[in-house]
């Protein structure tokens, strides 16, 4: 078993074991315990009691954090040219059609995001297996297939995140960045968490959220109190 270096003991000493903290406490508290020599990524983890196997139990969704997520998100739009301004006035950072979708077909993913048309959607079709596995396939649940290409980038742009619950129930999320005050990072944990809340499928019975971890890069999780968040 691997020995704790000093300052990993003091940092999980600061987590207090069995107890759920609001989502403020954790906020406060993941900037503590957070001691890497880097911005790092602030997560939420919340396991549901839904079984992702069956469709009417499935949870998937967007939420627009409301202080970003501050990263930088790369945004790829595959328009027609009477869509390229538009895009590119909305802040993409790569704009264009046939030429990147023959960057991709050679491999080429340096996206986080990618929107596209309808109309364009059936040169992507091929390209599945090259973007399914890295989560950037476009699809209309989440608004990045639309006819409103300058709304969905600037959406991105601005902090709006996909989410999906995945086979062991859970939904995993980056909320912000440890250097975000800690009222910011509570400000997104909430958005993200009342979003889930009205998703409750109707086929889910009984406790729907069982339990919340917060987390930073590389730093212990901090349970957070669900049982309000049930009621």
């Amino acid at each position: 078993m691997a020995r704790l270096t000093k300052k990993q003991k003091e940092t999980k000493g600061k987590v207090e074991a069995g107890k759920a903290y609001s989502v403020s406490e954790a906020s406060a508290l993941v900037k503590e315990i957070t001691n890497v020599n880097f911005d790092a990524s602030v997560d939420l983890a919340v396991r549901l009691n839904v079984d992702p196997r069956k469709a009417n139990q499935m949870v998937r969704g967007v939420v627009t954090l409301p202080h970003g997520t501050g990263k930088d998100v790369k945004v790829l739009a595959l328009v027609t040219p009477d869509k390229e301004a538009e895009a590119q006035a909305a802040g993409a950072d790569y704009v264009g059609l046939d030429e990147y979708l023959n960057k991709i077909k050679g491999g080429w993913t340096d996206v986080d995001v990618i929107v596209t048309m309808p109309s364009v959607m059936g040169k992507l079709g091929p390209l599945g297996r090259i973007l399914g596995p890295r989560g950037l396939m476009p699809n209309p649940k989440t608004g990045t297939v639309t006819m409103d290409v300058a709304k969905a980038v600037s959406d991105v742009k601005a902090g709006k995140i996909d989410f999906k619950v995945d086979k062991t129930g859970i939904v995993h999320a980056a909320i912000g960045k440890a250097s975000f005050d800690a009222e910011k990072i509570a400000g997104n944990a909430k958005e993200l968490l009342s979003t889930l809340v009205k998703m409750k499928p109707q086929a889910a019975k009984g406790v729907y959220i069982k339990s919340i971890f917060m987390s930073s890069t590389m730093s212990p999780g901090i349970q957070i109190d669900a049982k309000d968040l049930n009621n």
